[in-house]
């Protein structure tokens, strides 16, 4: 048993197991991703470290410009693991990064424009948006080849891809109706709604059967039932909502955490961000986090602890405090309304989150 035991440990020795190299994550933001304001952060991707602080570490070019050689504003930004591939819209073109090589695969423009677009969850497949018209395009993520579309003629602009991918949904500013469209093919398959007034920055929960909707003219939002295709309640914020700069409506950016615990929400005439109990119906008012300027968005990081809103703050969601921001190598405060996490393991990316801040609970 002895001799057993102490070949045992020879080859223990010799062969010992290798420990699995940790996860980078990463954080992915967009610029200009406040309109075309190139004093947050310029022109690129930046890169940040999550687990050091929010640090700097990288500019990564990017295509994006106009006919005149200048930055277009980013609309929208989206990332696949399975595929490796990091996808930007500008105002009239979409283009594709290797997350691996970082470079430019392709960029390709696409009639009537291009808003925020949402990939299917094994990101091989993309409904895009036109700038504010009729069509979403569906294509394929890989290539860019449209492969058919959908015509709500709602003025097309936000767009979430179901995280259990039972359905796309399509909001557009035009319109108090969430359109549903089939995550195969490209048809309509319902709508939901209607709500008080045009959607804007929407969230959906992990099992695709409640919706978050931001709305004009609403300090708050409202949710709906994807179910019963009804808008069910409204959550009205204290408060007079001012004019605001941007946007044209006083609540612009809401997410899930993804246990689905809470709802964050923006408030941009005082530049607060909003958290709500969604472990209740309707959800109920919680705190306020106080922001350094107009929140126009806010996304969650994969594993729910921190919240980024678009004004470059770092909060952690369990004691609501401001725990970095964000500056780039030049010392600028980076600010932008296109943002997500991606996680690496050895210089491959291993998971990616979502630009809308969607639900996980029960999602496949």
């Amino acid at each position: 048993m002895k001799i057993i035991l102490a070949l045992g440990l020879l080859v223990a020795a010799a062969f010992p197991v290798l420990a699995e190299t940790p996860v980078a994550r990463r954080l992915y933001v967009a610029v200009p991703g406040v309109r075309n304001y190139l004093e947050y952060g310029g022109h690129g991707v930046l890169v940040f470290d999550i687990d050091q602080g929010h640090r700097f570490v990288k500019r990564i070019p990017c295509g994006g410009l106009d006919a005149g050689g200048q930055p277009e504003n980013v609309k929208g930004i989206c990332a696949s693991a399975e595929t490796g591939l990091l996808h930007l819209s500008t105002l009239t073109t979409l283009q594709c990064l290797d997350l691996r090589t970082e470079k430019v695969v392709w960029e390709k423009p696409y009639p009537g424009g291009c808003d925020r677009m949402a990939l299917s969850p094994d990101g091989r497949m993309m409904y895009l948006p036109t700038l504010e018209k009729d069509d979403w395009h569906l294509i394929d993520a890989r290539t860019g080849e449209v492969k058919g579309k959908v015509s709500p003629r709602s003025g097309a602009h936000n767009t979430v891809w179901g995280p259990s991918d039972r359905g796309v949904y399509c909001a557009g500013l035009r319109s108090p109706m969430l359109t549903v469209a089939d995550p195969r093919s490209p048809a309509i398959t319902g709508q939901i709604g209607p709500f008080s007034a045009p959607i804007r920055p929407f969230t959906v929960n992990g099992a695709e059967t409640l919706v978050f909707c931001c709305v004009n003219d609403l300090l708050g939002f409202e949710v709906g039932d994807l179910r019963s295709g009804k808008m069910i309640h409204r959550v009205e914020i204290e408060g007079v909502p001012l004019p605001v700069q941007r946007h044209g409506c006083p609540s612009h950016g809401i997410a899930l955490t993804p246990d689905e615990k809470e709802v964050w929400v923006t408030a941009a005439h005082d530049r607060t961000i909003h958290v709500f109990d969604a472990t209740v119906m309707p959800p109920r008012w919680k705190q306020a986090v106080a922001v350094r300027d107009e929140p126009g968005w806010i996304t969650l990081s994969l594993d729910g602890t921190l919240a980024w809103p678009s004004t470059g703050e770092v909060i952690e969601t369990a004691s609501k405090k401001i725990v970095a921001t964000l500056t780039d190598e030049a010392g600028r405060a980076v600010q932008s309304e296109k943002l997500l996490e991606i996680d690496f393991r050895d210089g491959a990316p291993v998971a990616a989150g979502n630009q809308f801040g969607v639900g996980r609970v029960n999602v496949p």
